[in-house]
């Protein structure tokens, strides 16, 4: 359920997007608009972010468990100082909004309009982090359907305002930028208001579980702990940010446009761990949390391990698939305009070259929350230290062994390499802390998917060339045949091949399916022959 949420969220933002070029086009005002609606998430993860996806989830667990209360006031105390640390990190925000604008924007004119923007947007920080607590709440308690579905209702409140923006009369002032422009207001406002529906509408769920808020003021003494793993968490993001900087400064001196293909090849790759993965982590967190608050380390370790193996199971095949079909993906995706076919297909090459990176960046995220799940903050930033530290230097020489057009392909490639790395540590880690982590039947399901995957996409890569090189068609027409075709032979190949290597992580998917056609068969007397 949480998959198809997370799908459907992706489907409607990938609609709003398209919307939202559409209405604004590659104009002054959507690039002060973009960067204006990115600044609250920028200041969000960085001030409190990466600690609330992180480090709340253990916290909360440990205080239903020892609290004869349930953790009830702790909760409401965690509540009322992280949401008076919100208020005062969005005002401090709204009164340093020039400054903010100015890092981002180096044209006045630009810079004035997105920081007219900005005070009409920063809000959402509050928001944002209200959110990510209450989703936090449900998330322990087992609930987990309003926190992955609230974004689709932000995406549609957008995709209202672009529309009653269309309908107002006039446009919005450049020079000089007016606040009191209805439009602006109209953009601004309720791009915010979609970020607040998305947070409201989550009450309803807390109500269900019980939760009443009421303000509760003063420190407990496990928030010190807290603060030691904010801390941790804030380095993390850190010690992240400078890797992305060196991939910025590399990309953007490279060939022109290396970058946006670098980071359009990562959003794709992003898709299927989104829908899959995060789903995946959403369900083990508060499971692995409350295992480890109650010292059952063999539980941990059992959640590790099922969470490795159905990674494996589900994101392996992908990874194959978008290695043999990456051109065509590309241009099947963005190759719309003639002019954008080459740098298309430049995209498609990059998530080929990347994909291998997949499972390891999934898995490595899993063992870091199981770090964060034995409130342990430092091990986190270490192994984000030895993943930076390994891509860095890999970065820094694409230039050199490369030719530009190519040093993309170099950068998603060390991406990838620095996520095995990371997953390499973080194994030898665990077993450090947890002993025996099961490792040998991850190296089963692994071995076991990679073979019926690999074959599965060579197959269907290799009925497709047979299709020949159809120079008639248009290269979109082209790349979606080929997309199309090729998906149609590999899903069912790999699936075939997974049943016959016997992997077991896809008995619960072949049962649950076959009771869903048992349901609606009608001459077993299911709905559809009611």
């Amino acid at each position: 359920m949480m998959a198809i949420a997370n799908l459907v969220s992706r489907i409607t933002g990938f609609l709003r997007q398209i919307a939202l070029f559409a209405v604004l086009g590659a104009t002054v005002l959507n690039d002060a608009y973009t960067v204006s609606n990115t600044l609250p998430n920028i200041v969000y993860e960085f001030l409190i972010g990466g600690v609330l996806s992180s480090v709340m989830i253990p916290l909360l667990v440990r205080a239903q468990t020892e609290d004869p209360d349930g953790g009830e006031r702790y909760t409401r105390r965690l509540f009322t100082l992280a949401g008076a640390a919100l208020l005062v990190a969005t005002a401090l925000s709204m009164a340093a909004a020039p400054l903010l604008t100015s890092l981002y924007i180096s044209s006045d004119g630009n810079r004035e309009l997105a920081t007219a923007f900005a005070y009409l947007l920063l809000p959402q920080i509050v928001f944002y982090g209200l959110g990510a607590l209450m989703g936090a709440l449900l998330n322990t308690k087992g609930s987990f359907g309003a926190f992955a579905w609230a974004p689709v209702l932000n995406n549609i409140v957008v995709l209202v305002v672009l529309a009653v923006y269309v309908a107002v009369p006039g446009e919005i002032s450049l020079d000089p930028v007016r606040m009191g422009d209805a439009k602006l207001l109209v953009l601004g406002i309720g791009t915010t208001l979609g970020i607040v529906a998305q947070t409201l509408v989550l009450l309803p769920a807390m109500r269900r579980i019980g939760f009443r808020y009421r303000p509760v003021w003063g420190w407990d003494s496990r928030m010190t702990a807290t603060g030691g793993l904010a801390l941790w968490a804030i380095a993390y993001v850190l010690i992240g940010a400078i890797g992305l900087n060196v991939t910025t400064q590399v990309a953007t001196a490279a060939d022109g446009g290396a970058y946006v293909v670098y980071a359009n090849s990562w959003l794709l790759l992003q898709v299927p761990y989104g829908v899959l993965g995060v789903s995946l982590l959403t369900a083990l967190m508060p499971r692995m949390s409350r295992a480890a608050a109650e010292g059952r380390t063999g539980d941990v370790v059992d959640d590790l391990s099922l969470g490795s193996r159905l990674s494996t199971v589900f994101l392996l095949p992908l990874a194959a698939f978008f290695t043999a079909f990456g051109p065509a993906i590309g241009v099947a995706l963005f190759g719309w305009r003639s002019s954008g076919v080459e740098g298309a297909a430049q995209i498609g090459l990059a998530l080929a070259c990347s994909a291998f990176g997949l499972v390891p960046y999934a898995i490595t995220l899993l063992q870091l929350r199981v770090f964060y799940a034995l409130t342990d903050g430092r091990i986190p930033a270490l192994i984000q230290l030895v993943t930076v530290l390994v891509k860095v230097p890999l970065l820094l020489i694409c230039p050199l062994l490369l030719p530009p057009k190519d040093v993309v392909l170099g950068l998603v490639a060390a991406n990838a390499v620095s996520f095995i790395a990371g997953a390499l540590v973080g194994q030898v880690l665990l077993r450090r802390r947890l002993g025996s982590v099961r490792a040998r039947e991850v190296l089963n399901t692994l071995w076991r998917t990679l073979v019926a995957a690999a074959l599965a996409a060579l197959a269907a890569r290799g009925v497709v060339a047979l299709l020949g090189p159809m120079s008639g068609l248009a290269p979109l027409a082209r790349a979606w045949i080929q997309v199309v075709v090729g998906a149609l032979l590999w899903l069912p190949l790999t699936v075939v091949g997974l049943r016959l290597l016997r992997v077991a992580e896809l008995d619960p998917v072949v049962r649950r399916l076959a009771g869903l056609a048992a349901r609606f068969d009608p001459r077993r007397g299911g709905d559809r022959g009611r």
